[in-house]
């Protein structure tokens, strides 16, 4: 009897005692996984199968008739020396990147300032924050329609506001003329933007200790120092955050002036996002508008490249 116990007491668990256990830690394993395919899933369909699709097409000749057959020959980089041989796109990274470069600097510039403002508690604070707010709620087409009314030459308010105070002598015609146009959707496009700069900005702002200020202040810190040391240092990564995506947005900002001016008068607002789509859906040239498109992917990246580079900097200091 003692030998039968002593073996009972040794014999393994079955399979079916097991069972319960080893499907928890399967669930434990898989759950967080089956929670993240459904993302992985649209990421993988809308975002990574385009991306790669455009990187095919940008070595194929491709138009509405291969696409039809399924003939599209490889060409190698014949697209990317067209579209780098072509004047129109050379001119329209020009005007790409003064484009970004000067909405971004008024863009920041005011939302920054905003952004103080609204630091600081005053009457109505809440009210005006919100009312700021609506250029970024507003769709883009409704706001570009907007502002095209506006900046109409012969019945639009600017012309009628600036002509009223004495500011100017003769309509400007911000739509049409080909050295002004491009000024026009600038202006526009940093009205939209503001809001974006000052939310982000101003979290920054308030993310900043009172305490600090405090200190500055008992040690005879004026205003301009407490900005200056502590404002400025400290709002170091949130800057280059919000120039970073803003950069990233305005660069492929394609409905405002498409909206504004459709690329005209005479190519003069026509930015590497309408030039991508003209050359792609106009001229159906499929091919070397994913070439367009893989450089700016290409320029996109090395602007991250050195935002990475500035934020590992500014961590480790």
């Amino acid at each position: 009897m003692s030998t039968t116990a002593t073996t009972s007491r040794h014999i393994p668990k079955t399979s079916a005692s097991q069972g319960p256990n080893q499907q928890r830690k399967l669930i434990k394993t898989v759950g967080p996984y089956l929670f993240a395919l459904p993302a992985t899933l649209f990421l993988l369909l809308f975002l990574l199968y385009p991306i790669c699709t455009m990187i095919l097409y940008s070595f194929q000749q491709v138009n509405v008739g291969g696409l039809l057959t399924g003939d599209l020959p490889f060409v190698g980089l014949d697209n990317y020396r067209t579209v780098l041989n072509d004047q129109i796109f050379r001119s329209s990274l020009g005007i790409s990147l003064l484009f970004t470069l000067g909405s971004l600097a008024f863009q920041f510039g005011i939302g920054f300032l905003l952004a103080l403002l609204f630091n600081r508690p005053f009457p109505f604070a809440g009210t005006m924050r919100g009312s700021v707010m609506i250029a970024w709620m507003l769709p883009i087409v409704v706001s570009g329609t907007i502002f095209k009314w506006m900046f109409q030459a012969d019945s639009g308010i600017i012309n009628y506001a600036l002509l009223s105070i004495g500011l100017i002598h003769a309509p400007i015609r911000w739509l049409s003329d080909p050295g002004v146009a491009l000024w026009g959707i600038i202006i526009a496009n940093i009205w939209i933007g503001i809001p974006f700069n000052m939310s982000l900005l101003l979290a920054g702002l308030q993310s900043i200790s009172a305490s600090l200020y405090e200190a500055a202040l008992v040690d005879g810190a004026n205003a301009f120092n407490r900005f200056w040391y502590i404002t400025l240092p400290l709002m170091r990564s949130t800057s280059l955050t919000v120039l970073m995506l803003g950069f990233i947005y305005t660069l492929n900002v394609f409905d405002l002036i498409y909206v504004m001016t459709g690329g005209g008068p005479v190519n003069a607002t026509e930015a590497m996002p309408l030039y991508a789509y003209r050359t792609a859906f106009e001229q159906f040239d499929l091919g070397a508008g994913s070439a367009v498109a893989v450089l700016m992917f290409l320029l996109l990246l090395v602007v991250s490249a050195i935002y990475l580079f500035l934020i590992r900097r500014e961590e480790a200091s």
